[in-house]
């Protein structure tokens, strides 16, 4: 009896690794030492030039967001979910993603599968500017059923020590600056299936938001990755940007507070914000009041910008023109964190 009638293929695996080298190496940056294969991923942080580097490390999934690509069959964005949810919380506390490495587990590898999904998780790479380094790929019979796969992911990055965020000064009449998401991102997904199943929609049906597109694929836009943006916007405008807060699980109710003082609230004047239409359909099949949308969903806020209103402005041009205010900061009194209504005076 062999190891692969036990069900691990090692060809295929090889024949994997083969096929990730040449998308790895599209990720190369200055840092990198080596090519794939090793046992351990090597970087050089002396060679990105910081003088007094702290770094910073993230580690997520996608959720149930992976059972939909996977009952959909359309593997090709999901890796860039993948990078982009920890990337994206490296940079809100103002660092640089250098590196990244998955894990790639399921029952039997189909390395035509597997490759679609690692090169989603170079583009996102690229995205973010950061190098896919290594990873490890997992065959499991018996442990996951036919066709499924799970996906993690680690990305490390690195920031000077005096240019960690949050800073300590966020105070009333701090101006909020929102980002715009590329839809549900990858939070909240259990509810969505849920809404679909009860819908009687198929996934291959025309979305409801949006006729002229599958709803599978509709709700499989990748998350966007803001590393860039913000980076460039930190950098060009020094000293503006005091906070950063990527709206994941628990959206713009949840999210905000973990950057904010104790003696501080986050005004949000919902007014600004340009709900898309797949939340607007989310929220009427659901019935779900304002306050757990807002809980559940990013809404169509992705990130949030905090600046002074003095500089809000300048950061705002830095930003790009899908920025734009959306509420600002005010003393908290016995309120809670985040307050949904008309921005405070």
């Amino acid at each position: 009896m062999t190891y692969r009638e036990a069900g691990v293929d090692i060809d295929a695996g090889n024949a994997l690794v083969e096929a990730i080298g040449p998308l790895a190496a599209k990720t190369k940056r200055a840092g990198v030492l080596g090519n794939l294969g090793g046992f351990g991923g090597l970087f050089d942080l002396a060679a990105c030039g910081f003088k007094d580097p702290v770094l910073v490390a993230a580690t997520d999934g996608v959720g149930t967001k992976l059972k939909l690509a996977i009952d959909t069959g359309l593997h090709g964005g999901i890796g860039i979910d993948l990078v982009a949810m920890s990337v994206n919380d490296l940079v809100v506390q103002g660092a640089e993603p250098l590196f990244f490495l998955d894990y790639f587990a399921t029952g039997r590898l189909e390395v035509g599968v597997a490759a679609q999904v690692v090169a989603s998780i170079a583009e996102g790479c690229a995205q973010a500017g950061c190098a896919l380094i290594g990873g490890e790929t997992a065959e499991m019979p018996g442990h996951y059923g036919d066709g499924d796969y799970d996906l993690a992911g680690f990305a490390v990055g690195a920031v000077e020590r005096d240019a960690i965020l949050p800073r300590t000064d966020l105070a009333a009449g701090d101006v909020l600056i929102g980002l715009p998401s590329s839809g549900v991102h990858a939070n909240g997904f259990s509810l969505v299936r849920r809404v679909v199943a009860e819908s009687g929609l198929g996934w291959d049906d025309p979305a409801p938001f949006a006729p002229d597109t599958k709803l599978g694929e509709a709700l499989l836009a990748p998350t966007r990755i803001y590393v860039r943006q913000v980076l460039d916007t930190i950098r060009e405008k020094p000293g503006a940007v005091k906070a950063l807060c990527h709206i994941t699980g628990g959206g713009l109710i949840d999210n905000l507070p973990r950057i904010l003082p104790d003696d501080i609230a986050a005004g949000i004047d919902t007014n600004t914000i340009d709900m898309p239409p797949v939340f607007e359909w989310l929220q009427a099949q659901a019935r779900l009041d304002a306050h757990e949308m807002y809980r559940t969903f990013n809404c169509g806020v992705g990130m949030v910008v905090v600046t002074s209103a003095a500089d809000s402005d300048a950061v705002i041009a830095n930003l790009g023109g899908d920025a734009k205010v959306i509420g600002t900061l005010k003393a908290r009194g016995g309120g809670a964190a985040v307050q949904l209504g008309g921005a405070p005076a």
